[in-house]
């Protein structure tokens, strides 16, 4: 193994790359975004209540990838056209946002799409509502943000002696900032927040 070797791997798309992603779990979700009266509007999902996670939370179109899929925007589809009860050739995919990496064992893709069917059927297994916000309010909100601390805890048979300081060991604590998006009576927070303000970010970039 030479330098130049090394130096043409390192040229090559590995920087691109996520450490870790090929272990981790995989999810696509869609920003559907649907035609109204008073212009676009994207719409949301509460998450059934009988679902052991997350019930009655909002959230976009989406889920895990599995054998299936090709991709993860063939992921986005499926679940959408899954979840909502329309045919995924009325899903127009518009784009790609950036990947979203909550944590090292879940990396979450997010497109935004167009609905041209809304006449929706949607699996009451998964959903238990959906609603419409209106593009101009989102783009004209500001989220509320609140500190989550996190600290670091070890399990028992952790090896304390193989780093340094053992048991006194500094573990660097982390903190996350939740946003908070309110529209009447409900209320956007979670991933579905951090996804909803990359988009409006991107969006509003363009706009210029």
């Amino acid at each position: 193994m030479e330098l130049s070797d090394i130096k043409k791997s390192l040229s090559s798309k590995s920087c691109e790359t996520i450490i870790g992603e090929e272990d981790a779990l995989k999810a696509s979700v869609l920003i559907p975004l649907v035609q109204t009266e008073e212009g676009l509007a994207v719409l949301f999902e509460e998450r059934s209540h009988q679902l052991k996670s997350q019930p009655g939370d909002i959230c976009f179109p989406g889920g895990r990838m599995d054998q299936r899929d090709q991709s993860p925007v063939s992921t986005a589809i499926r679940e959408t056209s899954e979840e909502l009860g329309i045919k995924a050739e009325s899903i127009e995919v518009l784009g790609a946002l950036g990947r979203y990496i909550p944590s090292m064992q879940l990396i979450i893709y997010p497109f935004v799409g167009y609905l041209k069917d809304t006449d929706f059927a949607v699996n009451p297994a998964e959903v238990a509502s959906t609603f419409q916000v209106p593009l101009l309010f989102l783009l004209n909100a500001e989220p509320e943000k609140f500190i989550v601390h996190l600290e670091p805890q070890p399990e028992d048979d952790f090896p304390y002696d193989r780093i340094a300081r053992g048991k006194a060991y500094a573990w660097r604590k982390r903190q996350i900032t939740e946003l908070f998006y309110r529209y009447q009576n409900r209320h956007i927070w979670g991933m579905t927040a951090k996804i909803l303000n990359h988009f409006l970010t991107v969006i509003r970039a363009e706009k210029g």
